[in-house]
């Protein structure tokens, strides 16, 4: 209930290992529109064959706790540590029960390669963290969850802080007032038709990669 008070506010926790638990809200908000994610035409190429030869399997909420583990153990330039501690993966896993919290994995051959989590309010969608194993692993994941997002009338995915890699995807920083806002617009929308139900359906993972409606590059 905690965790849902504060995202509901656009509060997130992020802290290490022997730190009191701390909340953030960061101003400029770095967001996504799930219209403008951008996919590069290299990426597009390895992602449609690698779909095609059977190598590469896209799935929803089917291992949330491998990925927050993986998340967690993940070496991140200039991070020492991880924020994702034992009573927070606690706290996520639960209200995942719950319909909240869901995972985009990227499977290679049978093995968790990469993937993302994230928590879903209404149409939005507040990405927590990603990790790879294998070379554009969480890119071809965020491009499902993106392609899945728009397809369900979200509107902007929660990317907290800038990053390099989150900006290559097409992300950009926003004032914290409008990211207020917008947020509170779109969670709004939660007994609209058509949100996404509790769980994420497997077949939400499968799309037509020949199509060209992300910003291409």
């Amino acid at each position: 209930q905690r965790l849902e008070e504060a995202y509901l506010k656009g509060i997130f926790p992020w802290y290490s290992d022997g730190e009191p638990v701390l909340w953030w809200s960061t101003d400029p908000r770095m967001v996504l529109a799930v219209d403008q994610f951008r996919l590069h035409d290299s990426l597009r190429k390895t992602l449609k064959r690698s779909l095609q030869s059977g190598e590469l399997e896209i799935r929803f909420d089917h291992s949330l706790p491998d990925v927050m583990a993986a998340c967690a153990q993940i070496e991140r330039p200039g991070q020492s540590g991880t924020w994702i501690q034992p009573e927070l993966t606690e706290a996520y896993l639960a209200w995942a029960a719950q319909g909240a919290v869901h995972s985009v994995e990227a499977w290679w051959q049978g093995e968790l390669a990469g993937g993302l989590y994230g928590v879903n309010l209404g149409r939005m969608f507040y990405g927590e963290s990603m990790f790879s194993r294998r070379t554009d692993a969480s890119k071809i994941a965020a491009a499902h969850l993106a392609r899945f997002l728009e397809s369900r009338d979200f509107g902007m995915v929660d990317c907290q802080m800038y990053t390099d890699h989150l900006a290559s995807l097409g992300a950009r920083e926003i004032p914290r007032s409008e990211f207020a806002a917008r947020m509170a617009a779109l969670v709004a929308a939660a007994d609209e038709p058509g949100r996404a139900p509790s769980r994420w359906p497997a077949d939400g993972a499968v799309f037509d990669w020949q199509t060209k409606k992300e910003t291409a590059c």
